[in-house]
């Protein structure tokens, strides 16, 4: 039976020291990196075409090797495992300085060079990117860059969100993207990501691992929604926000939209995707 490449911790040359007594290569621990750029794409191969999931400003990367510009390593789960395995730019990770202690709870907001608003060519940062705050200047927050980001959009991170339905509802009309995990594109997996990992709840990448792995009751298909609940199909995802409607990013509209919960499934079913296969109530 082949690995699951989004969880195996090795390549050719290099190997994570939990695989000891399973391969070949060499074992490193690896280093903690954190993403230094807004958003930075994890590719499955160092030459892939197809975005396979992204990382946000701030987020931690164990890199096991860093070779021809390209680091291989993994997002850690919040146990240390692996929770997705592949490659990133090296240029888009740094090292050092003090860890995160907020996160962007807007949707999307802005990162000034200066002490003030009227800055010019701030840099964006999406929902979920992680800070360092230093200091505090009126409305703004200075962060570890030496940059200023509105205090409004800023929440501490021992302070999780409390809904991920409310989460997902802020990504309403943001463009959807395969493998996107950002509020500049997203698809459906990355939405449920985005909603359980603000309220601190640990949730998988990937449909398929989401349905697997995610804790919750397996319920009865045709069972009523309540909010909160997954639906899965073969390679999508979407959450109910009410008994009768889903939000899910889906390239049907190319956006995170609603839909009515009827509507998805028929329409799912006549594209050729095939029914729901699980109803999640997640726990």
């Amino acid at each position: 039976m082949s690995q699951d490449q989004r969880l195996w911790p090795a390549n050719a040359r290099v190997a994570h020291t939990s695989l000891q007594g399973q391969v070949a290569q060499p074992l490193v621990a690896g280093e903690t990196y954190r993403v230094a750029v807004p958003v930075l794409g994890l590719y499955c191969a160092p030459d892939a075409r197809q975005l396979d999931r992204q990382m946000v400003l701030g987020q931690a990367f164990c890199v096991l090797e860093i070779h021809d510009g390209q680091a291989f390593g993994f997002m850690p789960a919040p146990d240390g495992r692996p929770s997705y395995v592949g490659y990133a730019a090296a240029h888009g990770l740094a090292q050092g300085g003090p860890a995160p202690t907020h996160r962007v709870a807007a949707i999307r907001s802005l990162a000034f060079a200066g002490p003030s608003i009227k800055t010019p060519d701030p840099v964006p940062l999406p929902f979920g990117a992680q800070v360092a705050v230093t200091a505090e200047e009126g409305a703004l927050m200075q962060i570890a860059t030496g940059q200023f980001v509105p205090k409004a959009h800023l929440a501490p991170l021992a302070q999780p969100a409390l809904s991920p339905v409310a989460v997902a509802q802020l990504f309403l009309g943001t463009p959807y993207l395969w493998g996107g995990n950002s509020a500049f594109g997203i698809d459906c997996s990355g939405l449920v990501h985005a909603a359980f990992q603000a309220c601190g709840r640990p949730c998988p990448q990937d449909s398929d691992q989401q349905r697997q792995h995610l804790a919750g009751a397996r319920l009865e298909l045709g069972t009523p929604l309540c909010p909160g609940d997954l639906l899965f199909w073969r390679g999508h995802v979407a959450m109910a926000c009410t008994p009768d409607m889903l939000i899910h990013a889906n390239a049907w509209h190319m956006a995170v939209a609603y839909e009515q919960a009827i509507t998805a499934q028929q329409r799912i079913a006549a594209q050729g995707d095939g029914p729901v296969l699980c109803h999640l109530r997640p726990s």
